[in-house]
């Protein structure tokens, strides 16, 4: 492999980076800057590129969404959908219809909030759910089979895993993949054109969990009673929506009419419409999250016990993740360096014996890039997965002569499967520290999904890529 000396340089940093990615013997953030920084010391590019990526415009897409979803927490706005949707005449007490309204309300809020915030959030309310199931049962004699709790709790994590693929901002590995999609290939995947895609695979991943779960977790029981009680006095504890509740839903609808009016005018009216091109050009993504967020530091909050009446968000109250920014500034650093100094064609150029060329090239390509991102998923983190597989796919797509979009999305996606581990995903950490999860329960209902999720992604990625070309 013929490298340049730039290229040997990154080639060894991008090593050791992936090395300790992979052990985690520094925090991710931090080895994500210490590879930018040993990239500038070791002469790979100047400091004014290498740290250009840390101002993408996706990162203001990071602070943005990370502000609102943590007003969404702090209002307890969350906690309204997740009772609203248990108390449903739908869900009622049946085994099936609690199973599957703990998955579509995680699917729901894991969407838009971190998936680690839902799964913690989701644990206290299942918690009470299955603590009211005891309570009752002590009454009735009716008992549910402890594995059904088990299926409860891994129903959650798998659930906010799936539901980070609803849109680009519900987990940071779907902004990552985006970022090298549009800065390597030129190609801008807005967020209606993402949800297009995402939303029947994750609509069809979380009804086979509900069918998964409901068959190896069963209850063992038809009814279990306590539930709508319990539901119900936790709906009447939240109490009537606050000033700072109807300001935070506003800042929030007021962000995602944003997010999605742009990609529909661009279907209605067309891309040479003035509307659609003033929309596309001052209105993009990031900047419509940074507009929500202020507004919450505009509108009115919570009047206080002292009678004054603060504002829906205070500076001193926000939380950003600095961590994942940091993460994704670095990765995509390391990325675009990847490209400018060759060292992704030399190395798409050497791995292109694991795809076949022809006429089947492009679906082999789909197929190997969302295995090995499921699979680098289970070891490493699910960030640290989409930064180190997507690049690599997209210069084997480069190198065997087809259009990379759909595989890069394929490995986009699959980097947040994952499911067999309690180390592949904070989620899965969170339920296993329950202490009511087998580790054989957890490997044995992951490793289906990871299967039946490879195999939707891949299906869909396929029917999609006539969107992006030949």
């Amino acid at each position: 492999m013929d490298l340049s000396p730039e290229a040997l340089r990154l080639a060894f940093i991008v090593a050791a980076v992936i090395v300790l990615w992979f052990t985690e013997a520094l925090p991710l953030a931090v080895t994500a800057l210490l590879g930018a920084v040993a990239c500038v010391v070791a002469g790979v590019a100047p400091a004014k590129e290498v740290f250009r990526p840390f101002a993408d415009p996706l990162i203001f897409l990071f602070i943005g969404s990370f502000l609102l979803a943590e007003a969404i927490r702090q209002h307890r706005l969350d906690r309204r959908l997740a009772y609203g949707v248990l108390s449903l005449p739908a869900v009622g007490e049946r085994p099936v219809g609690i199973l599957a309204a703990v998955v579509a309300v995680s699917v729901l809020i894991s969407a838009f909030i971190s998936n680690t915030v839902t799964a913690a959030m989701m644990m206290a309310i299942v918690t009470g759910i299955l603590a009211a199931i005891e309570e009752s049962a002590t009454v009735s004699g009716v008992r549910p089979a402890a594995r059904f709790a088990t299926g409860l709790f891994l129903s959650i994590a798998f659930a906010a895993s799936i539901g980070g693929l609803a849109t680009p901002i519900g987990t940071p590995t779907n902004l990552i993949g985006l970022g090298f999609i549009r800065n390597q290939l030129g190609v801008s995947i807005s967020f209606p054109g993402w949800c297009a895609i995402s939303l029947p695979v994750v609509a069809i991943l979380a009804t086979i969990l509900v069918m998964v779960m409901s068959r190896l977790f069963p209850a063992g029981v038809d009814r279990l009673e306590g539930v709508q009680d319990f539901v119900r006095g936790e709906r009447t504890r939240l109490g009537r929506w606050t000033t700072g509740q109807k300001s935070t839903a506003l800042a929030f609808g007021a962000t995602v009419a944003m997010w999605v009016v742009p990609g529909v005018l661009l279907v209605v009216l067309g891309a040479d419409h003035p509307a659609s091109v003033w929309l596309r050009d001052r209105l993009p993504e990031g900047v419509a999250a940074l507009i929500g967020a202020i507004l919450l530091f505009l509108l009115p909050g919570d009047r206080g016990a002292d009678g004054q009446t603060p504002r829906a968000m205070s500076w001193s109250h926000a939380r950003i993740d600095w961590d994942i920014v940091l993460l994704y500034g670095g990765g995509l650093a390391l990325g675009e360096l990847c490209f400018s100094t060759g060292l992704a064609a030399a190395a798409g150029r050497q791995i292109t014996g694991w795809i076949p060329h022809g006429p089947n090239a492009a679906a082999a390509l789909v197929a190997v890039a969302a295995v090995v991102a499921v699979v680098t998923s289970e070891f490493t983190s699910n960030v640290a997965s989409a930064t180190m597989v997507v690049p690599i796919v997209i210069a084997m797509g480069q190198a065997v002569g087809v259009e990379p979009v759909a595989a890069a999305l394929a490995a986009t996606m699959a980097a947040s499967l994952g499911f067999m581990m309690p180390v592949s995903s904070p989620c899965n950490a969170i339920v296993y520290g329950s202490g009511r999860i087998p580790l054989r329960a957890m490997m044995l209902s992951g490793a289906i999904l990871d299967v039946i999720g490879w195999s939707v992604i891949t299906t869909a990625m396929l029917v999609a890529s006539g969107a992006f070309g030949r």
